[in-house]
This record gives C-alpha cells, sequence and structure tokens, in this order.
C-alpha cells in the first residue's frame, strides 16, 4: 500500500502561486501514475493534473498554460506549481497515487490540502 502527506495549499491572492507537495512512502516501487484532483464545495472531484512513472503529462484545460505538474522519483514526491491563480481554482486539492502489486490495483489518496484564491 501507498501513504500520501500532501502539503503546501493555503491563502493566495489572484493571480498568485503556490506549490504543492505530495510525499509518498509505503510501496514506492509500485506507483505507476500520480496526480492532482480538485474538489469545490458543492462540485465534484476533478482530475487537475497526472503524471506517469515515465513522465508524461496530462492537464485539465482550465490550468494548461498555468499549472505544471513534475515529479521527484529519488524523493518519491510529485509537485503541482499553481501560478495565475484564479478564484475559480479555490478547492481542496487531493493527491492520488494509482499503483498495482501482486496482482491487485490500488487507488491512494492523500488527506487533502486547501487552496484558497481571493479576488
Amino acid at each position: 500500500q501507498v501513504q500520501l502527506v500532501e502539503s503546501g495549499g493555503g491563502l493566495v491572492q489572484a493571480g498568485g502561486s503556490l506549490r504543492l507537495s505530495c510525499a509518498a512512502s509505503g510501496s514506492i516501487f509500485s506507483i505507476n501514475t500520480m496526480g492532482w484532483y480538485r474538489q469545490a464545495p458543492g462540485k465534484q472531484r476533478e482530475l487537475v493534473a497526472a503524471i506517469t512513472s515515465g513522465g508524461s503529462t496530462n492537464l485539465v484545460d482550465s490550468v494548461k498554460g498555468r499549472f505544471t505538474i513534475s515529479r521527484d522519483n529519488a524523493k518519491n514526491t510529485v509537485y503541482l506549481q499553481m501560478n495565475s491563480l484564479k478564484p475559480e481554482d479555490t478547492a481542496v486539492y487531493h493527491c492520488n497515487a494509482e499503483s498495482a502489486e501482486a496482482g491487485a490495483f490500488y487507488d491512494s489518496w492523500g488527506q487533502g490540502t486547501q487552496v484558497t484564491v481571493s479576488s
């Protein structure tokens, strides 16, 4: 199993930047894709960005050009650099890891970190 711990959320003014970090522990060798999801009040959780073990990335259209996802395999950490933040980016951001071990697939989640963007 994989354990995930997020950090880096907070309150920022529109146009500002934040960097989220997600440190993985446990069965880290089994991790394939890691990603960031967010959930705003009254809305469904949505995928924001994902990165594979090979470094391929995918970002939702609404954050392209503003957010960057990266991965440091030596530190077992994935980052989400968020620039030019908008009030609509306000949400709880959750780290996710997809892993496979002994023929079984797992979805692991962090506890979430709040990002609030004021106008």
